[in-house]
């Protein structure tokens, strides 16, 4: 019996525009997700994460169940594609405005009190920014895994990189991030 998702893929394939949609529905968010925290940018995201559908659409024949699930191959089109985006646009690249600083994006909880979702939102803000501050590539390694939630062999595998590399990223990135949280004047409790 084969896995939901490459049953989904396999129907892909054949041309069933329904699993297309299911498939897109299952990894959006996901993908979304990984392209905002990168790009620090609602609309680049959003840009991105169409980008990353048209290249799986267009390379769904490449998957290999027996390399990983669809969501480790997924994100690795997805890092793919923002590496190649970070390269066009860094000549680009200024620093934003405070004005211009993205809007994460919370949902209130049933029952928080309004001062806690102000105090939530405002917290989102700032690591978002501190995050855009630390360099790709310990930006992404940090991403995947206290924000995306993988394993370190999932991103070993996305990253292409030995697994002492994936964690000495996710490391050197945590304490770079919380060195800038710091400096915006947020200590942990």
């Amino acid at each position: 019996m084969l896995e939901p998702e490459v049953q989904l893929v396999q129907q892909c394939l054949q041309g069933n525009g329904l699993a297309w949609e299911r498939l897109v529905q299952l990894h959006s968010r996901r993908i979304f997700n990984i392209c905002y925290r990168f790009t620090s940018s609602r609309h680049e995201a959003e840009d991105l994460t169409q980008e990353v559908f048209l290249r799986v659409y267009r390379t769904l024949g490449s998957y290999r169940a027996e390399s990983g699930s669809c969501a480790t191959w997924m994100t690795s089109v997805t890092r793919n594609l923002l590496i190649d985006h970070y390269r066009r646009t860094k000549r680009d690249r200024i620093t934003d405005s405070m004005e211009d600083a993205p809007q994460v994006e919370n949902k209130v909880a049933p029952g928080r009190r309004p001062d806690q979702a102000a105090l939530d939102t405002e917290l989102g803000e700032r690591v978002q920014q501190a995050l855009g501050r630390i360099s790709p590539d310990l930006r992404e390694a940090v991403i995947l895994r206290d924000l995306q939630g993988l394993e370190y062999a999932e991103i070993q595998r996305i990253l292409e990189v030995p697994e002492g590399t994936v964690k000495s990223r996710i490391s050197r990135g945590r304490i770079e991030l919380a060195k800038h949280l710091e400096e915006m004047g947020l200590r942990p409790s």
